[in-house]
């Protein structure tokens, strides 16, 4: 059996790929050194343990002798988990796209010894990359002017889309027009009949629906209810789509990556921790504003599928669960119907109507995987039973295919434990608690962030990125300050423990130090300790996780809201500034922006409380979807300078201030409700 140098990684990405043929190395200068000392083209080869694509690649080429031999004698070949360094994958992403125009995994490209990309792609299959690497390595030596010639002009490239663009004058007065188009444009592009947006494979995209849910409640608020019911219509349409659809596993809990079709049928099986956590928040705020009983089992059954899944015994979470197991993709999650018949027994002709098991619903014509066509209430309906009945059938069924599952060979576990990922995940526990109040949801959020403190978070405030069999590795990147830190300022926000909100400023304080361009108010992707690979990127647009300056510059505004810093929201509200120019030529790439933007267009408020029943009016008003403000309390005296002189005698007070300026105070929740809800 074959040994590389990736036996030595804790990636199960690189792992899975340490006994090929290949010589791989892992990301660093021992490979460069290599490449210049040797004069050879380096091969930087992307992806991650729950890949299909790259299992397959992995399998027809860098297992095989012979493809491995060439690559071996002409190339210094890198393997890089994209989950580990990102900052790799952005670098040798955007040299693809530029070279291709389109991009994904398996990421190939191919680099000078300096690393400079010369040509790239993704998926290749054996004939085609045996051939590319003898052409590869023919041009190289006899045409080496022509190659240093294109990697000069692709350098440009990319240092062009990398940087951070100029600031552009914008007027002082903000106005919602602008925002009216941007959000028109995302309505166009809806699918009024399956939910999501009118092309596939369709993924989540969660960013974009909290916009819009956002965006709808300021339009009711303005007395706008009809143009916000039908954006709220797309919205549970989509959510409810989902809910029911393939993507999501009614057995075991959770959704897979995307949809391959247009109908949320047929998913690409594999399960990401950051979809979950994320999906967890989207459908814990949708269930405040329309209490669908849907909407409570998806909360709940991602809760299960974290808990017994992707959770270790530390209390970090897990990244991913792999699309295949015994070599086969979504073996783990579909089903025969005959198998089907001998599980469920007599009440398969039932079970078969609730979950499409008929011909014309197979998937490669004999695997069916459970897709519901109908709510609870219409099949109810149809079939003249009662909502408890349905759900007394689908309690056993699911026990008696959970049972059945658990013999099955499983999928295989991505167990690092990334910063980022974890922050969104516990955000999504957040919401899901202030939604359900369920206890056991703010229990695993509470070891989560814990956990993060103890083990990834230094004296100096700055993080790890990745944890793994006890050790903590690899510098954070700005998604990770960004996301942990908003996961702290939300946990803050349920518990009133300012510890919370001394974790999260100090992380900003190292990030705005280590990852900020005061001149151009943005921040980077890595920090000024990294080193530059060509180009130090900014990145701002939204994609399936949001944007990593999105993120940051929602958190500074929430954040300098709860300390009353004046510095961090004119810091966020010039990095709104910046991209602005560039929100309507792809709306769907910059709706967390968006939500800042009507966050600084419309009223935002401070909610203190003080008193020793803050708990009851705090949990209350967590528990109604209100986007437009933070809430802080205590019951003794405060480091927080909006709750100081707020504690009068033993009354319980609630104070609604704007800008550090505060209303009279009330005594109820719903007095509260209605001061905030003044949006304009």
């Amino acid at each position: 059996m074959h040994t590389n140098r990736l036996i030595n990684e804790s990636s199960p990405y690189l792992l899975q790929h340490a006994h090929n043929p290949v010589d791989w190395y892992p990301w660093g200068d021992e490979a460069f050194t290599k490449a210049k000392a040797e004069n050879k083209i380096v091969l930087v080869s992307i992806g991650y343990s729950a890949c299909h694509w790259c299992h397959v690649m992995e399998h027809e080429s860098f297992e095989d002798e012979e493809v491995a031999s060439i690559m071996n004698d002409y190339f210094v070949c890198i393997k890089v988990d994209r989950e580990e360094r990102p900052d790799v994958d952005h670098l040798y992403m955007d040299a693809v796209q530029i070279i291709s125009g389109r991009g994904g995994w398996p990421l190939n490209c191919f680099a000078l010894p300096d690393g400079r990309p010369i040509y790239g792609g993704t998926y290749f299959p054996k004939d085609n990359w045996r051939q590319l690497l003898l052409n590869l390595n023919n041009l190289y030596r006899k045409e080496i002017e022509r190659v240093l010639e294109f990697a000069e002009q692709l350098e440009l490239g990319i240092v062009k889309i990398s940087g951070i663009p100029e600031i552009s004058p914008v007027s002082e007065k903000q106005d919602f027009k602008w925002l009216e188009e941007f959000t028109e444009k995302i309505v166009s592009s809806f699918d009024t009949t399956f939910g999501g947006y009118n092309y596939s494979p369709k993924f989540p995209m969660p960013n974009n629906y909290e916009y819009l849910l956002h965006y709808s409640y300021i339009l009711k608020k303005s007395g706008r209810a009809e143009e916000a019911m039908k954006i709220e219509e797309q919205i549970y349409l989509t959510l409810d789509r989902m809910g029911m659809g393939g993507i999501y596993d009614p057995v075991s809990g959770g959704f897979a990556r995307y949809s391959t079709d247009s109908i949320w049928k047929v998913p690409h099986f594999e399960k990401m921790l950051y979809d979950n956590g994320q999906l967890m928040s989207l459908y814990a705020h949708a269930h405040m504003v329309d209490p669908k009983k849907l909407y409570r089992e998806v909360v709940y059954g991602i809760h299960s599928f974290i808990k017994n899944e992707l959770t270790s015994p530390e209390g970090g979470f897990f990244s991913a669960l792999d699309a295949d197991s015994e070599g086969e993709e979504g073996r783990y999650y579909v089903w025969s119907k005959d198998e089907l018949l001998g599980l469920i027994g007599d009440d398969f002709a039932f079970f078969a109507a609730y979950y499409s098991i008929h011909k014309e619903d197979a998937w490669e014509e004999t695997k069916y995987i459970l897709f519901r066509k109908k709510s609870d209430e219409d099949f109810c309906a149809e079939h003249n039973i009662s909502l408890d009945v349905l759900e007394n059938k689908r309690s056993g069924w699911m026990q008696i295919l959970g049972n059945a599952r658990s013999k099955r060979v499983r999928p295989g576990l991505d167990d690092k434990i990334l910063a980022s990922w974890n922050g969104l995940m516990l955000k999504g526990l957040v919401d899901a608690f202030k939604a359900f109040k369920e206890p056991e949801f703010l229990a695993a959020a509470l070891k989560n962030a814990n956990f993060m403190v103890q083990k990834l978070v230094k004296e100096d405030g700055s993080l790890y990125r990745c944890y793994k069999n006890g050790k903590a590795t690899i510098l954070a990147f700005l998604e990770d300050y960004a996301f942990v830190a908003n996961a702290f300022i939300a946990l803050y926000q349920v518990t009133f423990d300012e510890s919370w909100l001394e974790h999260a400023e100090k992380l900003v304080v190292y990030t705005k130090k280590h990852f900020y361009d005061s001149e151009k108010y943005l921040f980077y992707f890595t920090s000024d300790e990294q080193p530059v690979i060509i180009a130090r990127k900014a990145e701002t647009n939204d994609n399936v996780i949001p944007a990593s300056n999105s993120a940051m510059a929602n958190l500074l505004f929430t954040l300098g809201h709860l300390l009353a810093n004046e510095e961090y929201i004119h810091i966020a509200e010039k990095m709104v500034d910046v991209v602005k120019p560039n929100m309507q030529n792809y709306p769907q790439g910059y709706t967390n922006w968006a939500i800042l933007a009507l966050n600084r267009q419309y009223k935002f408020y401070e909610v203190a409380m003080a008193g020793r029943q803050f708990p009851i009016f705090r949990d209350k008003l967590n528990s109604v979807y209100l986007p437009n403000k933070v809430l802080l309390g205590a019951d003794t005296k405060s480091k927080l300078e909006l709750l100081k002189g707020k504690l009068i005698g033993e009354r319980t007070l609630i104070y609604v201030c704007e800008n550090k300026t505060c209303k009279m105070p009330v005594s109820s929740t719903q007095e509260t409700i209605t001061q905030i809800e003044r949006v304009l």
